[in-house]
């Protein structure tokens, strides 16, 4: 039996990864021990599913159909940057959603369609971010926080939420290669 390592995501316009990359571009000037995110690759994560059994597909894009016929096309703000957990120990180098009631909704609501599926509900609150890279280190982590303060607020684009996409994540030694399984659009 073939399984797919999947997720469920927002897919980002050409002009918001593009600002994505010139952020980073920025951010290595510290020299930290960042992996940095490859920006053709950066997406808003709904949901992960993980290994799903191809059979499944089906439903997976029926409940997300279902799921997407109950919200309309909105439009959410990439703006700032922050890391996870904290700046004590940070793992996660990200950038921020803005406004993203919307967000939450569709969240909420694919994460209840997928459960009815067998797939485990999220256990932690939701924060809508882009990931720009992972710490490997402390080295030179102090340098990249005292620089990420004069991006608290820089504005990286606006998404136009039309279509949430369901993706197949592959592993390899160069990183995760993903592809879009299907699209699902968003009411007009």
């Amino acid at each position: 039996m073939q399984t797919l390592r999947s997720f469920i995501a927002i897919e980002l316009p050409d002009t918001v990864k593009s600002a994505l990359m010139s952020l980073q571009q920025e951010l290595k000037k510290c020299g930290a021990d960042v992996r940095w995110a490859r920006p053709e690759g950066i997406h808003l994560t709904l949901k992960f599913l993980g290994e799903v059994e191809e059979r499944l597909i089906g439903r997976i894009v029926e409940a997300l159909t279902g799921t997407c016929r109950k919200f309309q096309e909105f439009h959410c703000e990439i703006r700032g940057v922050g890391v996870f957990p904290g700046a004590g120990a940070p793992r996660v180098l990200w950038t921020g959603i803005a406004d993203h009631d919307d967000l939450a909704l569709i969240h909420q609501d694919i994460d209840a369609a997928m459960s009815s599926l067998g797939f485990e509900r999220e256990n932690r609150k939701f924060t809508p971010h882009l990931t720009l890279g992972r710490f490997r280190s402390s080295v030179g982590k102090m340098a990249l926080l005292d620089e990420m303060q004069a991006y608290k607020e820089l504005n990286l684009g606006i998404i136009d939420v039309n279509h949430i996409s369901l993706m197949r994540s592959d592993l390899g030694p160069a990183g995760a290669k993903y592809t879009r399984i299907a699209e699902i659009r968003l009411r007009d």
